[in-house]
């Protein structure tokens, strides 16, 4: 569906009509649907025709345990490549002794060591 070419309100009734074939799909009646969230039969109706509040549409969709169905509306982005090394922090780049004096002193007992010839 393109909906580039669709104005706000012909997609919204887009959305409504949706709604009203998963409630018909789970067979239950606008009066049922409506009552389960606490609006009106024509509260329903006008949702289902694009109007509406957002906050309805959210309580119909937890009705029809259907509320995957925001991730597939308005899906979470993902940080940038950027923002996910900033959130990494400062990697370590390479290991380090902590003492470099007493690392110098283990290597050269290492390299004293008798029977070492290389």
């Amino acid at each position: 569906m393109n909906y580039h070419s669709m104005s706000n309100s012909a997609i919204a009734t887009e959305l409504g009509e949706r709604l009203e074939r998963l409630r018909l799909a789970q067979n239950l009646t606008q009066q049922m649907l409506a009552d389960e969230i606490g609006i009106t039969a024509k509260s329903y109706r006008q949702l289902v025709a694009g109007g509406g509040k957002l906050e309805n549409m959210i309580a119909a969709l937890r009705a029809l345990n259907a509320l995957e169905q925001l991730d597939n509306f308005l899906p979470d982005t993902p940080p940038s490549p950027l923002e996910q090394l900033k959130l990494r922090g400062k990697q370590r780049q390479r290991a380090r002794t902590s003492n470099y004096k007493a690392a110098e002193a283990r290597t050269s007992e290492s390299i004293k060591e008798p029977g070492l010839d290389w």
